[in-house]
């Protein structure tokens, strides 16, 4: 199949790698010519603006934009809805607030152009081990597209059936899933990097109680000097807490066991603070989710050791920087 892609960052350029991997033909517009470039000389089609982009495109057009969320991505889907055509398909699959889609969704609908969310989860490894993907929106949308989706997504690979999964969507076992009408996507998507943003911190805190055991706080015949790369490895091998959040944590301590490279001042990407909007709107408790997304913002008037762990997982998995000092 064709899709368009416009956005070519971390994940933008790599989703359109993989796809030309699968034979896939990729069509590629962002406003950077050099990420233009790039791609095109990998086999990609490249494009001058947003009217050549959809002028090359066949009918009917999948386009994915994947931009960061907000003003850029609105601006564009605007734009994008004067120019496709009615039967098109646009899709969503950056990290966009759920109540946006809905939106969005009925703008482009009243045009005859179908609309999904498509939560995208994966970060700079998704080149190698396939993207998560969470989808809203059109469901004959999703299923036309389901090669695109199939040849994304990381497949069954080696982690066993669960039992009692018997005639259920055998897509979902593949690393994607229809979720229902638009914004559902991303909502999935939502909680998921909310829940996320706790898995992280029970990692940090508990590697910060390791390293501190080793202080003047405690008394000499109880202090550790304890090996916290070693000790995130033995915990991959078997362990109930045996995580990808956590093979990532082992990379970082393996390079670095101080983290000297991060201050500890980790920034929040929005899903946070929109999960715990939702936590409130149902009236669900969320302690654990909140009290990570309030120590995000602690951590950049104060940073301990296990802020530079989040900051480490984060750049693992996403390639993101701390902001530069100063």
């Amino acid at each position: 199949m064709q899709l368009g892609m416009i956005g070519l960052g971390r994940m933008g350029g790599n989703i359109v790698r993989r796809l030309m991997r699968a034979g896939h033909s990729c069509v590629v517009y962002d406003k950077s010519a050099d990420a233009v470039r790039g791609l095109a000389d990998e086999g990609a089609a490249p494009s001058r603006d947003l009217a050549d982009f959809v002028h090359q495109l066949e009918k009917p057009r999948a386009v994915w934009v994947m931009l960061p969320a907000g003003a850029i991505t609105h601006a564009t889907i605007v734009e994008l809805a004067d120019l496709l055509e009615k039967g098109d398909t646009l899709i969503d699959g950056g990290n966009s607030f759920f109540q946006d889609d809905v939106r969005h969704a009925e703008m482009l609908n009243a045009k005859g152009i179908r609309y999904l969310d498509v939560g995208t989860s994966g970060g700079v490894w998704g080149l190698e081990r396939g993207y998560c993907m969470m989808i809203g929106g059109d469901r004959d949308a999703a299923d036309h597209l389901n090669p695109i989706f199939a040849a994304l997504a990381p497949g069954r690979g080696t982690i066993e059936a669960t039992p009692g999964r018997t005639g259920r969507d055998p897509r979902v076992e593949r690393g994607y899933m229809y979720c229902g009408p638009a914004g559902s996507g991303h909502f999935v998507k939502m909680v998921h990097n909310g829940i996320e943003y706790g898995l992280m911190q029970a990692f940090a805190e508990g590697f910060d109680i390791l390293r501190n055991v080793n202080s003047p706080a405690v008394p000499e015949n109880r202090r550790y000097k304890l090996d916290l790369a070693d000790v995130a490895e033995v915990w991959r091998r078997g362990s109930v807490v045996s995580s990808w959040l956590l093979d990532l944590t082992a990379i970082a301590l393996a390079e670095d066991p101080d983290l000297r490279e991060f201050s500890g001042h980790v920034e929040d990407s929005g899903e946070g603070r929109w999960t715990i909007q939702a936590a409130i709107e149902q009236a669900v408790p969320a302690e654990v989710l909140s009290a990570a997304l309030y120590t995000r913002f602690r951590s950049r008037q104060d940073h301990t050791f296990a802020e530079k762990i989040l900051s480490a997982m984060r750049k693992q998995f996403g390639g993101h920087q701390e902001p530069p000092k100063g």
